[in-house]
C-alpha cells in the first residue's frame, strides 16, 4: 500500500532530514505534506549570501535551511504547505505528480495550469514552484503551495538577482505571485493538505499513514553551518552568467596556471551540475582550449571558455 506522512513539526532542520530519510527508504509512492516556520530555503547550489537578506532574517527570528534538491531560494511560514512526492524511479512522472496537485486546487474551486517547467499559475500569478532529487533508486518533486503567506516578508527576505528579474520579464516579485486564499478566502491548510491527499489517492490507489523513527542525527546535518552556508574558498576569477534554464556563476583558484579549486553556485534544476562541473574543471590548464574540451554541456563550456582573458593572473592564491 502507498504511505502518506504529514509533519507534525514546523522546523525546517528536523522537516528536511525527515524528507531525506524518505527518500532513502521509500518503495512505494509517499506523499508527505510538512511547513516550516519563518524560513528561507535556499536549493542544493546556491550561494546563501547572495540569495537571502540575512540580517532582516534574522530580525524576526526566520532561519536559513538548505535542501537536496536544486532550484532557486523560496520562503515558507505557516500561510504555506510544503509537498513531496517520493517514488521509487521506475514509478516518478513528474507529469503525473503534477497532475495530483492541479486537482487537489481544481477540488479548492480554483482553475491552475502548468507554468514552464516547475511553477503552478492561477489567474495568471505563481502560487507554486517545484524542484527535484534523483538517487539511483529514488526520486522525489517537491514545492511550496502559497495559501496565506506573508507576500511583503517573502518578497524583502529574498535577494532576487536583477538578471533573473530582467530575464523573466517581470516588474517584480510581488507582482507575479499570488496566495490562494486571495482566489478563495475560505481555503485553509488543513482544506488544502486534505485535497492534496484525496487527489493523490484516486492518482495512486489507497495508502495508509507511516511513522518516521528518529532523525535527530540527520538534522544535525541541516542544522549544520557548513550545510547551511558551506565555505567559500579563495579565488582568482569569477565568472558569472544567466542561462535559459538558470543562473551560473564559477569560482575558481588558481597555481601555476592550473585550476585547483573550483565553487559553483547555481539555481538550476539540475542537482548534479555543479558536483559535474567542479570535477572537469579541477585540475584542468587554465586556458580556454582546455576548458571548452573539458566541459561536456556545450552552451556552457562556450561561454566560460569565451570568458578567459589574460587579464587574471593564475598562482595568487595560497
Amino acid at each position: 500500500m502507498n504511505h502518506v506522512y504529514t509533519a507534525a513539526s514546523a522546523d525546517p532542520y528536523e522537516n528536511l532530514a525527515v524528507e531525506e530519510y524518505l527518500l532513502d527508504t521509500a518503495d512505494v509512492p509517499t506523499l508527505y505534506l510538512w511547513q516550516n516556520d519563518r524560513t528561507v530555503v535556499v536549493g542544493r547550489h546556491q550561494n546563501a549570501w547572495a540569495e537571502c537578506d540575512l540580517a532582516y532574517l534574522e530580525s524576526f527570528e526566520g532561519r536559513l535551511a538548505r535542501r537536496l534538491s536544486g532550484g532557486g531560494a523560496v520562503y515558507h511560514d505557516l500561510g504555506n504547505l510544503n509537498f513531496t512526492f517520493v517514488m521509487p524511479r521506475v514509478l516518478y512522472d513528474q507529469a503525473r505528480q503534477t497532475a495530483v496537485l492541479l486537482n487537489a486546487v481544481k477540488r479548492c474551486g480554483i482553475s491552475a495550469q502548468m507554468s514552464g517547467r516547475n511553477d503552478l499559475t492561477a489567474d495568471g500569478r505563481k502560487f507554486s514552484g517545484h524542484a527535484f532529487c534523483m538517487r539511483p533508486q529514488t526520486a522525489y518533486h517537491h514545492g511550496t503551495l502559497l495559501l496565506d503567506t506573508d507576500l511583503e516578508r517573502m518578497t524583502r527576505v529574498l535577494t532576487v538577482d536583477a538578471s533573473k528579474l530582467q530575464s523573466n520579464a517581470v516588474a517584480s516579485v510581488r507582482a507575479r505571485v499570488v496566495n490562494l486564499r486571495e482566489l478563495n478566502p475560505a481555503l485553509t491548510v488543513p482544506v488544502l493538505a486534505e485535497a492534496v491527499l484525496d487527489a493523490f489517492i484516486r492518482e495512486y490507489g489507497p495508502c495508509e499513514p507511516i511513522t518516521v523513527p528518529d532523525v535527530s542525527k540527520l538534522r544535525e546535518k541541516y542544522a549544520s553551518w557548513d550545510w547551511r552556508y558551506g565555505e567559500t574558498p579563495k579565488f582568482d576569477a569569477a565568472f558569472k552568467t544567466r542561462f535559459p534554464w538558470g543562473g551560473l556563476e564559477v569560482l575558481l583558484t588558481l597555481r601555476d596556471a592550473y585550476v585547483t579549486d573550483v565553487r559553483v553556485f547555481s539555481d538550476a534544476l539540475d542537482e548534479t551540475l555543479a558536483q559535474t562541473l567542479t570535477q572537469e574543471l579541477t585540475g584542468l590548464p587554465y586556458r580556454p582550449d582546455a576548458i571548452r574540451q573539458a566541459i561536456a554541456r556545450e552552451d556552457i563550456a562556450a561561454w566560460l571558455s569565451g570568458e578567459i582573458t589574460p587579464t587574471v593572473t593564475p598562482g595568487t592564491s595560497s
